[in-house]
């Protein structure tokens, strides 16, 4: 039984995929001055396509075997490898790259926001509406 409809879930996706992006973007700023650093981005489309297909099951050769499915979660990192954006070979822009920290940085917290709707209306269910 799924208490939410899958909505938890669906938030935990967007939370992984918000704090992924939040580590490269990082990751692209601390690098901004190593020669022949290749900027990083993170597609959604990727991982949610990984979501969807990545899954593995076990094979059970005895009936007291317990049946699990584990998901294999494969990153959606790519990297620029065309790019270069100063004389050094580094592709690096620093003005693009705080301005995709902000916009993940809001849509990280709108996410939260959500997750904490949720579970507020849970706790005012448990309580019995006080």
């Amino acid at each position: 039984m799924d208490l939410f409809g899958g909505t938890i879930r669906n938030l935990e996706n967007g939370l992984s995929y918000a704090t992924l992006k939040n580590k490269t973007i990082a990751n692209n700023i601390a690098n901004v001055d190593t020669p022949n650093y290749k900027a990083k981005d993170v597609s959604f489309k990727s991982m949610l396509e990984n979501a969807k297909l990545s899954t593995i099951t076990a094979n059970k050769n005895d009936i007291r075997h317990y049946d699990f499915d584990a998901e294999q979660f494969q990153s959606g990192v790519f990297d620029y490898a065309n790019l270069r954006a100063r004389h050094n070979g580094n592709g690096v822009n620093m003005d693009a790259e705080q301005a995709k920290l902000a916009e993940n940085t809001i849509y990280y917290n709108a996410l939260i926001d959500r997750v904490n709707g949720k579970l507020n209306t849970l706790n005012t269910v448990i309580k019995g509406g006080k």
